[in-house]
Order: C-alpha cells, then sequence, then structure tokens
C-alpha cells in the first residue's frame, strides 16, 4: 500500500482577495504543508483556465456569475474569470509548499470545465492522474485543498469510483456552498465510500 497527499487548486484566486474566494481559503495552508511529510508522495493540482473560457460567465452574454447554463456536457455553473493562464491569480499560494511529485494542470480545455482531478465535467476526458497514481504504485489517496464543494469533492468521489481508497481531511479544506452545496458534496462523498475526517 502506498499512499498520497492530493492538495486541489490552493490558488491565489481561491483565496481572500482572488477572483472567486472561497471564505477562510488561506487557512488551509499552514495545515496542507505540515501534512506534507506524513507521505510518501504529494501531487498538487492547479486550475489552468486560457482566457474567454466557457465556463467564465463573461463568455455568456447576459449571463451573471454562479447561474447555470446548459453544455453539452450538461447543466455547468458559470464563474468570474478566475485562474487564468499564467495570471497572479492561477498561482499557488505564496506560502504553500510546492515540493511535489506532481503538478497537474485541469481545465485548460477552452470548451469544457474540470473540477474533478481525474476527469473533465463530460466525466468522461482523463487528466492523465489515474495513470500515474497506478504507473507508482499508489493506492490510498488523502485530498485536502479548495473547495470542499467542487473541485475536492468530484476529485475524492472519482477517486473511490476508480477503486482508490479516497479519504477527505475536512479541516485541511474550505468550501463555498453555493445553494447547499457543502451538504449535498458531503451526502455524495459518503454515499460514494469516501472517508470524511472531520474538521
Amino acid at each position: 500500500m502506498s499512499n498520497a497527499l492530493i492538495v486541489i487548486d490552493v490558488q491565489n484566486d481561491f483565496c481572500p482577495g482572488g477572483a472567486l474566494a472561497v471564505p477562510e481559503g488561506d487557512a488551509v495552508v499552514p495545515v496542507i504543508n505540515a501534512m506534507m511529510d506524513q507521505f510518501e508522495s504529494v501531487i498538487l493540482t492547479q486550475d489552468w483556465h486560457p482566457a474567454g473560457h466557457s465556463s467564465f460567465a463573461s463568455s455568456h452574454p447576459g449571463k451573471a456569475p454562479y447561474e447555470l447554463t446548459e453544455m453539452f456536457y450538461g447543466a455547468q455553473v458559470l464563474w468570474p474569470d478566475h485562474c487564468v493562464q499564467g495570471s497572479a491569480g492561477a498561482a499557488f499560494h505564496a506560502d504553500l509548499r510546492t515540493d511535489a511529485d506532481l503538478i497537474l494542470r485541469k481545465g485548460f480545455r477552452p470548451a469544457i470545465d474540470s473540477y474533478s482531478a481525474f476527469f473533465e465535467n463530460d466525466r468522461r476526458t482523463p487528466t492523465g492522474l489515474e495513470g500515474y497514481l497506478r504507473s507508482r504504485g499508489i493506492t490510498d489517496l488523502t485530498l485536502v485543498g479548495l473547495a470542499t464543494d467542487f473541485c475536492v469533492h468530484y476529485s475524492a468521489v472519482d477517486a473511490a469510483r476508480l477503486g482508490f481508497g479516497a479519504t477527505v481531511a475536512l479541516g485541511a479544506c474550505r468550501g463555498i456552498d453555493l445553494d447547499g452545496s457543502m451538504v449535498a458534496a458531503s451526502e455524495a462523498m459518503a454515499t460514494a465510500g469516501v472517508t470524511l475526517l472531520p474538521a
């Protein structure tokens, strides 16, 4: 058994002052830094959108941030422009340790968003993370980061569905809580067999 810490999207735009700030998002940084030495492998994910990405409300005339729209793969929340490739907002939080084995960028395809570290939002297009983990013999994953109810949630459910041992350390996560999304995410993760460590 080999374990990895998957650190989801601890980037400036998801921290206070960022374009899509998660309340207390920066509070996870010292907690995650302290956890890293407990794992054989550390993997960071990075939201990495091209300008004009289809998940941005600004790409849909007449639509406002946080409205829903229909994409070819189903319902999609429209977000403020965030984590644009090469921008300060897309950079990792300055205090986050980045001495990781792998930095996986996601959400770079213009026509499709990517919450999960494993699949784009069509639920079919892989990011390559599964193959990387399997080739390294990693079987158990602990997921932390931002935001609990979106990217952490989707990543954890996919990890469990793919047969990895999946744990979410809630004390090292923060959520957006959009229209009850925190409760829905907790229920979905528990149903999928994800172990939820309380904060």
